[in-house]
């Protein structure tokens, strides 16, 4: 069983120890940044599974960090915690309402949808290989 880590990233100290007690039972690893050039500096020096944006930081920010961490050429994926389903975060790759049991399904559900599509790109490849060698 390999390793899953989360880089959970707020301004809210003990939403950040929530967050990290919902996900440490569920076998999660996870890192905490309390701002976004502590999150930017832990997601250089890491390697993530998944980036939790919580609500507690701004949208402006949030999208700032989901562009840096894109631009760094990363596929990994983002889990935006809003408010309300009204919210606009177009630039996460999923969003969650704010509380624990709904950010706990969205990180699984994020990390098996993320699993299924490397699985598929690696077999797309192989046939590709096989298909150039025969």
């Amino acid at each position: 069983m390999s390793l899953t880590v989360v880089l959970a990233v707020g301004s809210d100290a003990w939403k950040l120890a929530a967050q990290s007690s919902a996900l440490r039972p569920a076998g999660y690893i996870v890192v905490s940044a309390s701002s976004i050039r502590d999150a930017i500096d832990r997601f250089e020096a890491g390697d993530f599974d998944l980036v939790l944006l919580d609500h507690s930081i701004s949208l402006e920010d949030k999208e700032r960090l989901t562009f840096l961490i894109q631009a760094s050429g990363s596929r990994t994926p983002v889990l935006s915690i809003a408010d309300c389903s009204c919210d606009a975060h177009s630039f996460a790759d999923a969003i969650v309402k704010n509380d624990a049991v709904g950010m706990l399904a969205g990180v699984g559900e994020l990390l098996t949808q993320r699993m299924r599509i490397s699985l598929v790109r690696k077999a797309v490849r192989s046939d590709s290989r096989e298909a150039a060698v025969a």
